[in-house]
This record gives structure tokens, sequence and C-alpha cells, in this order.
């Protein structure tokens, strides 16, 4: 929203120092940092507001170190990640921006589900929650809407540069260009890294090769409904889900930045996508909101973000990649929330398969997500999270070198 005062103030009455605000990264900074004290100055308030209301997390007695003492925190702390991304986001974003509305929309979505999920079990006092094929029902609708959207509308497109010779290639910038409506995403480690969806189809008929969005979207749908149970799953220590979200986020807004710029996009030899150095300030907000959080949620936490903020923010951060074209990097980038995932895979499987077997049901891990695994072996929960920080701060850089290691 004032974007579009200064940019009236700018156009209209020349106002000295109004036209900063057509720089993406003068309002990504002005975006941390609001984020960064609706954080601060809302969550003591609503963390009261929850305690009145006895909305405190039910723990489970798991024989975990130090979970008793958990017993009564509030949780719903998610809304203070939502509140914190989505005021700096209608103040500094380009609304009329196709991607922000998509980043705002699955904000929103993804944060009521949870909410609800987290309002079931607190305050109906309903351990259960809400039920699981609700959860799906919601993630698979959000991935119906974003894929249907990326793939159909018009304002959704990459640029292609033209040789003399009539031949594409991105390594121009001063070439003739075009702005084209093409699926295509980026290929880790490939030298000539572009796939596009099409031509998977390309030798199936020219039925499979016109509405191969049947085929696109599914893979939307599965992309969000795992991040977005990657990163619930990993929500089970003090400021590891908010933490690794943080790392994820500072790297999606590098793609982002270099994605919407169009002499580093050809520098680096990437693809160049019109109108995405927008979700800078959205990947901006987001950071600010999960570091601000971590001020409550850090070891001991003050407050939990319940599914609230776990469903919303593993959907903020797979609508990203997938809009960014680099969907495929997802389990390096999201490498913390693909091994809690897998590890519960694993367990689960492992028990039924020795069940069946010898009769009795046998574990891998001395107890699933991964994280809590740890905690059996007796290593502190501060300790445990600090060192899967340092896992995705190394999963980031690599996912970072793919831009130039082909």
């Amino acid at each position: 929203m004032l974007y579009y005062l200064f940019n009236y103030l700018y156009k209209v009455y020349h106002l000295p120092g109004t036209g900063v605000f057509q720089y993406s990264s003068f309002r990504a900074a002005l975006a941390v940092v609001t984020s960064l004290i609706i954080a601060q100055f809302f969550g003591a308030p609503l963390i009261r507001a929850l305690q009145r209301q006895q909305i405190g997390e039910t723990i489970r007695d798991l024989g975990l170190q130090g979970q008793l003492e958990k017993k009564g925190t509030p949780t719903m702390g998610g809304l203070i990640i939502l509140l914190a991304i989505l005021v700096p986001v209608l103040l500094f974003a380009k609304l009329d921006n196709i991607y922000i509305v998509l980043m705002l929309l699955s904000t929103v979505w993804l944060g009521l589900i949870g909410f609800v999920d987290d309002y079931i079990k607190v305050v109906k006092k309903d351990k259960e929650g809400l039920a699981g094929r609700f959860k799906i029902l919601g993630q698979v609708g959000l991935g119906l809407t974003v894929g249907w959207v990326l793939f159909f509308s018009k304002d959704v497109t990459v640029r292609q540069y033209a040789l003399p010779n009539g031949a594409f290639s991105a390594v121009d910038a001063s070439s003739v260009y075009q702005d084209v409506k093409l699926m295509i995403t980026t290929v880790p480690f490939l030298k000539n890294n572009e796939l596009n969806y099409g031509d998977l189809f390309a030798t199936a008929g020219d039925f499979f090769n016109e509405y191969y969005a049947f085929f696109y979207i599914p893979i939307v749908i599965v992309i969000i409904t795992a991040v977005s149970n990657g990163a619930n799953i990993t929500d089970g220590l003090d400021g590891l889900a908010a933490g690794t979200s943080a790392i994820i986020g500072i790297t999606l807004a590098i793609f982002a930045f270099v994605s919407g710029n169009a002499l580093l996009a050809d520098y680096l030899d990437i693809m160049f996508i019109p109108n995405s150095g927008e979700l800078v300030i959205f990947c901006a907000a987001f950071v600010g909101a999960c570091v601000g959080f971590l001020w409550y949620n850090s070891y001991p936490a003050q407050v939990f973000m319940g599914d609230t903020g776990s469903l919303a923010i593993g959907g903020i951060i797979a609508v990203l990649a997938i809009i960014v074209r680099k969907e495929l990097l997802i389990p390096v980038l999201c490498g913390v929330f693909l091994i809690e995932n897998l590890s519960v895979m694993v367990q689960v499987s492992y028990f039924k398969y020795t069940r069946r077997k010898y009769g009795e049901g046998r574990r891998l891990l001395r107890m699933s997500p991964l994280h809590h695994h740890y905690q059996k072996l007796g290593y502190h929960e501060s300790k445990i999270v600090s060192r899967f920080w340092i896992v995705g701060i190394m999963l980031a850089v690599l996912t970072l070198v793919t831009l130039k290691l082909r």
C-alpha cells in the first residue's frame, strides 16, 4: 500500500526521497525491519493473551529429557509469524503482482488450516485435531490453485533472448527478447539445466503435448503437500523449524533476486523470470518473521508455533521454490525437512515389516522423527537444534553453488 502512495507522490509531486520506493532492495530492507518489529512488539501481548485463554500445549509423556517442563506452554504462536509476514508485504510489495498474490493466498490458506487444527486441539481439547484427510484436502486445494494459476496465467512467463540467426539463448542480455509462456524448471548440476515439462510428453501425441497441465499440476500438489508436512514434522524442538525456515528463506530470496534481475540472470546464465524480483520483499518479510519468532521460540520456548505456523511456512517455501523454478532443488535446500520426513516413514515401514516377519515390531531409530532419536541418545535439545541449523546452512550453500556448478 505504501508503495503505491510513494509512487504517486514521486510521479505527481516529485517529492525528494519518494523515488527510493522504486527499488525492491530498499522495500525488502523495510519489510525485514518491519517484520522483526511486529514480531517483537506484538509477540509478547499475543503470548499473554494465549496464556489467559489457557491455550497451552498438551504434552504426551514420551520419556524425553525436559519434555514435561513444556506442559502448558502457549501454542498457536504461528499467528505471530503470519502477522509479521502479511503486514510488511501488504505495506511494501506491489499487490498487483501475480506472484505476490499467490504468496499471500498460500500464507493465509495454510495458516487457516493450521489454525483450525490447533483450535480443535487446544480449545476443543481433542488431541487428534483436524482430521488428516481434511488437512490433505486443504493442501491439495492450494496445490491445485497454485498449479492452475502458474500454468494458465498469461502473467507467468520466462524471458528468452533471440540471436541474429533466430536461435534462442539467455546469454546475451542485449539481444532482442520475448517473454514466453513455458513451464520450464531448473535441473541442478547439469550444463544445459533447463527442463521443459512439456517435452516430457512431446512424443505422447498432440493431446498430451497440449494438456500436460494435467501432469504439471499434480507435481505442484505433491511438492506443496510434502514440504508443508515436512515442516510440520520438523517442528518438534524449540527453534528448530523457525531457524531452519529462516535459512531456507534467505536462500530463496537470493534466487528470487537473481531470477528477477536481467543482468544477474544473464551473468549466471539462468532463466530470467519477469516480475519475480518482487518476491524479494516477501522473502524478506518471511525471514524477518521467522527470526523475530525465534526471540520467543528459542530454548526454552515461551510459545510454540503449532500447526498454524508450521503448515504455513512449509507451504510458503514450496510455493516460492516453484515460482522461481527451483522446485527440483527442494530435496537439497529443504534437506532437513526431507530427512525428518523420511525418518518417520522408514521407522514406521520397518516396524510394520519386522512385525509381520518376526511377530514383533523393531525400530531402526530409538524414536522418530530424527530429532527425537538424538534426544533419546542424550543430546541436549539446544545442541540438536544448533547442529540441524548448521546442516541447513551447509545445504543452503550447496544449493546456491548449483547456480554455477554444472
